[in-house]
């Protein structure tokens, strides 16, 4: 009796040695690293620890139950299943694991490079999924189970899926196609063509979600979004035009107006915040005479589409005080209306 307790005993203890021992050497051995990576500028190593440390909890136990087991006297059988058990189970950790640490550093390298590749929720999911799908086909490998039948009857039931989910999928092709051929990008200032117009917030795999001015959310499919028009204010560059009209008196001199206009435009750099120097602000006597005007148009250059709001409020308000200091009429629109009497038009 006492030598069939022994050997359940020996190998229980020897697992719970190995465990207590791998635990103690994982605890220093984070504490150390942690140090390490606190002197470091880099995020990456700080991520990489603490993806690891769950999982490392879970192969010091494996680590112990494998070698108890390896010196237990049960069945061959059990110890078959077991050891299948313990490999799926640290193929599964190393995999999520893994998909986590791609995944974070995939979003930080990104962010501080300046790669053209978005960081969005499709390519981030695409990335994950990629990496999980990799560890069940090894987990498939391990078990002894052929992957090539497998895959043939993907292949088969994939046919019925598709038919299943034709927007589904439309809207994730279309997602993807977006990324690939970057005509809009996270971060983005888009204008659709119904009219909505805000930053590109994220492009997941069915929807793209903009985020309208007043702080509105739209959601569209990426199906809709590839076949629409869409104007993007971020592409080729941020900087565009803005064009302010000013409408003066017929009495007003043309020369003098345009003199007035660049001065005021010009003493606004630097004051004005997304006002840029170059290139300089030009006027141009367009469109030209109006029915009330003399109409003429001041160009400017901004850092981006939301700063021509501030800059044209403060330019027209420096505009129309200098326009009363020159003694310069903006008209009001007037018409002559003629009138006749009932009689005069009878005869």
């Amino acid at each position: 009796m006492d030598f069939s307790y022994n050997r359940i005993l020996i190998p229980v203890g020897i697992s719970v040695f190995i465990i207590f021992i791998s635990i103690f050497i994982r605890s220093i051995l984070l504490k150390y690293i942690h140090i390490w990576a606190e002197k470091t500028d880099t995020k990456v190593d700080d991520i990489i620890i603490s993806s690891l440390k769950s999982p490392s909890l879970l192969w010091c136990v494996a680590l112990g139950l494998y070698l108890g087991i390896e010196l237990s006297e049960l069945p061959a059988k059990y110890i078959f299943y077991l050891k299948r058990i313990i490999h799926v189970v640290i193929i599964l950790s190393i995999t999520f694991a893994t998909a986590n640490i791609s995944g974070k550093i995939f979003k930080i390298y990104v962010r501080e490079s300046n790669l053209p590749i978005p960081t969005t929720g499709l390519a981030y999911g695409i990335l994950k999924g990629t990496i999980i799908i990799i560890g069940f086909l090894i987990i498939l490998s391990s078990l002894g189970i052929s992957i090539a039948p497998l895959l043939t009857a993907l292949g088969v039931g994939g046919l019925a899926v598709a038919l299943a989910l034709q927007d589904t999928l439309a809207n994730l092709f279309a997602g993807i196609h977006i990324l690939v051929e970057k005509s809009i990008r996270v971060g983005d200032f888009v204008k659709l063509e119904t009219g909505q117009e805000g930053y590109v917030e994220d492009i997941t795999w069915r929807t793209t979600r903009i985020r309208m001015l007043p702080n509105n959310m739209v959601v569209i499919p990426n199906k809709s979004l590839a076949q629409s028009i869409v104007t993007n204010y971020y592409l080729p560059e941020r900087r565009m035009s803005i064009f302010i009209p000013v409408g003066v008196s017929y009495s007003s001199d043309p020369e003098k107006v345009e003199k007035i206009l660049l001065e005021e435009a010009n003493k606004a750099i630097g004051e004005i915040t997304g006002l840029l120097p170059e290139p300089g602000p030009s006027v141009r006597f367009v469109p030209g005479f109006g029915d009330s005007s003399l109409d003429f148009t001041l160009v400017c250059q901004v850092r981006e589409f939301t700063d021509q709001y501030p800059v044209q409020h403060e330019l027209r308000k420096r505009i129309f005080k200098r326009f009363k200091e020159e003694g310069i009429e903006i008209p009001f629109p007037h018409r002559t209306v003629y009138l006749r009497e009932e009689k005069e038009w009878k005869k």
